[in-house]
């Protein structure tokens, strides 16, 4: 499978001591022969868009993109259409654009938390550097097969299902404890 932006990544459960990236689903939002950007998926932080931007009254999740540029928010959508200058990650699905319409539409309540996602920072790989990683098998590469919905799709067990759908040796870690040490 060839890496391209659109694919998600799937973290291998052998990268269990990683704080940023075990159990993480990453979204590749970029891949170029400069490198690659994605966002992770599935780890919600204990903000919301509101406790951030004080100016926005919402209760829409920030969740942890990667860990570069942390004191920066990025988001995710489906909704280009509303938002100028949106980025095309694949079929209607988009990164980036026009905050400030974004801020509007949010606080008129236009946009709900099945069209939006917001990071603080992302997840980046120099050039050759994630062919190398999955060469090495920290990442399983694959489909979105959510296409736009995927926003929407990823829960808390959207990695355990992923294992459970790998089937074989994966199905067995779908059941690990997260914290091994603490076992």
């Amino acid at each position: 499978m060839t890496i391209k932006k659109g694919k998600i990544l799937i973290a291998e459960p052998s990268i269990i001591g990683d704080i940023s990236f075990n159990r993480s689903i990453i979204l590749l939002a970029d891949h170029n022969n400069e490198g690659s950007i994605g966002f992770i998926l599935n780890k919600p932080l204990d903000y919301s868009l509101g406790d951030l931007i004080p100016e926005i009254e919402s209760n829409f999740p920030i969740y942890n993109g990667g860990p570069v540029q942390q004191d920066n928010l990025y988001f995710i959508h489906k909704v280009a259409e509303l938002i100028p200058d949106s980025i095309e990650i694949s079929e209607g699905l988009y990164w980036s654009g026009n905050f400030e319409q974004v801020s509007k539409l949010v606080s008129e309540h236009k946009i709900n938390e099945n069209d939006i996602r917001f990071f603080l920072g992302y997840s980046g790989w120099d050039a050759n550097q994630l062919s190398s990683e999955l060469n090495s098998n920290t990442w399983i590469l694959s489909e979105n097969t959510h296409h736009n919905n995927i926003i929407k799709a990823v829960d808390d067990a959207f990695w355990k299902n992923k294992m459970l759908a790998l089937g074989g040796e994966y199905s067995i870690w779908s059941n690990a404890p997260e914290h091994p040490s603490y076992n």
